[in-house]
């Protein structure tokens, strides 16, 4: 199965500033969008607040962070297959929908003071699967919105805008929290879903409006998994972008946000105060940055070299914050690890995107959620679990000192697969 031509190194022409906004089915989508990323911050905000009040359960917040993750690995590339054979638009919505019964549901228990544990078990897990039917189709979304020329564009708005629900739900959600109370906070909070239900209704996308009509291919379950690896083992851009992802996500990505309290206490702010919530939204502030500053000044066009220079910096960057103790230093140093966090793992995803044959594009990106969501489950293991026998600095600085190791070796090995100007 052949892949899309690339210029060497798999690199593609820097857009125009801020070019996917100009478009205005992805102003409409980027809005709406982030007003869906905001109310899931949102309901977490006060959800976990109050199975935290109810319950006192680590086992319970252990579980939150595996069904959080969990049905992306093993349902990521049929959610992908969905995509490729059925409107991507209809498959949003059913994740929309789940959203809004999840916090529903919430509400009801909070109201009728019912909430037992089992009933917050099986709610994280519906949620776990609602974004299963998002992530993968939103992201063929983009790609049936903007096209090829402003993709980078999009995948990176569309990452920014999910930081800006990140800084934005805490927020919020503490607001709404204090004003209405956890019954009613989170019954207001079904409304922030809706918009991009209503807009995805008419939206004029998806598979019957794409000039290239392709014979829809069956969803083979989970067969689609080997088929899909199968389909782009020979393409090395997307192997090792992969990869990369994969390696990033089971080792780091962003368990070390659960820790957050060890190192504030270490770094003598881990009360409760505007110190401690600085180095919670450092990261954060400076994805969102990144997202600002690439696409105003037009760096970093997507290429593979880029990429895993990027992901090193990141290592370089985590390990150096478990290691300090002087805190205006940890805030640099976090402030530095967003803003390249967010430019690599946006740069990875739209290389992927380019690079996807395009009757298996919804396939191949349920693959990249699989190992960029997926494999998160297993990065508290090394981070948790490891500075639990040693500490969560010592776990950290050595997690992301392997993660430097195998990034290196990925990019010699993608180097010498670069001859004479062509990618073997």
């Amino acid at each position: 199965m052949s892949s899309s031509k690339t210029p060497v190194d798999g690199a593609v022409q820097s857009p125009r500033k801020f070019a996917a906004l100009q478009d205005p089915g992805f102003r409409a989508y980027f809005l709406t969008s982030a007003m869906a990323m905001m109310a899931d911050s949102i309901e977490h905000v006060i959800s976990y607040w109050v199975v935290f009040q109810r319950f006192h359960s680590p086992a319970l917040g252990g579980y939150a962070m595996l069904s959080h993750w969990l049905p992306m690995l093993f349902f990521g590339v049929l959610s992908g297959a969905l995509a490729d054979r059925y409107d991507p638009r209809r498959l949003i919505q059913i994740g929309m929908g789940l959203f809004m019964l999840c916090s529903l549901t919430w509400g009801i228990l909070f109201w009728t003071d019912t909430l037992q544990e089992w009933h917050a078990a099986a709610i994280l897990t519906i949620h776990g699967f609602a974004a299963v039917f998002w992530l993968p189709a939103s992201q063929v979304m983009l790609y049936d919105i903007v096209g090829r020329e402003q993709l980078p564009s999009a995948v990176r708005l569309n990452a920014t805008s999910r930081q800006l629900g990140l800084l934005a739900g805490p927020a919020i959600g503490g607001a709404i929290l204090l004003a209405l109370g956890p019954v009613y906070g989170i019954l207001v909070n079904v409304a922030f879903y809706a918009p991009l239900v209503w807009w995805l209704w008419k939206a004029p996308y998806g598979p019957k409006y794409r000039k290239e009509q392709l014979p829809p291919r069956p969803v083979r379950g989970f067969a689609d998994i080997v088929l899909t690896i199968k389909g782009v083992r020979g393409n090395i851009v997307i192997t090792s972008m992969l990869l990369l992802a994969g390696a990033t996500s089971m080792l780091v990505s962003n368990s070390y946000q659960a820790q957050m309290p060890n190192f504030a206490t270490d770094l003598g702010h881990g009360e409760e105060g505007v110190l401690y919530t600085m180095l919670l939204g450092a990261d954060a502030f400076g994805a969102l940055t990144g997202g600002i500053v690439l696409e105003s000044s037009g760096w970093l066009t997507p290429k593979p070299s880029t990429a895993f220079i990027l992901v090193m910096l990141w290592c370089c960057a985590l390990a150096a914050f478990a290691m300090t103790n002087v805190y205006p230093l940890a805030l640099v140093l976090l402030f530095c690890a967003g803003f390249v966090e967010l430019s690599f793992n946006s740069m990875i995803q739209t290389l992927i995107q380019l690079n996807a044959p395009t009757e298996i594009r919804g396939r191949v990106l349920g693959l990249y959620n699989m190992a960029a969501a997926g494999l998160r489950a297993f990065s508290g293991i090394f981070v948790g679990i490891g500075g639990a026998l040693l500490n969560v600095h010592w776990s950290l600085a050595i997690s992301a000192g392997l993660l430097l190791s195998i990034t290196f070796f990925l990019r010699f090995r993608v180097r010498s697969s670069i001859t004479d100007g062509r990618l073997t």
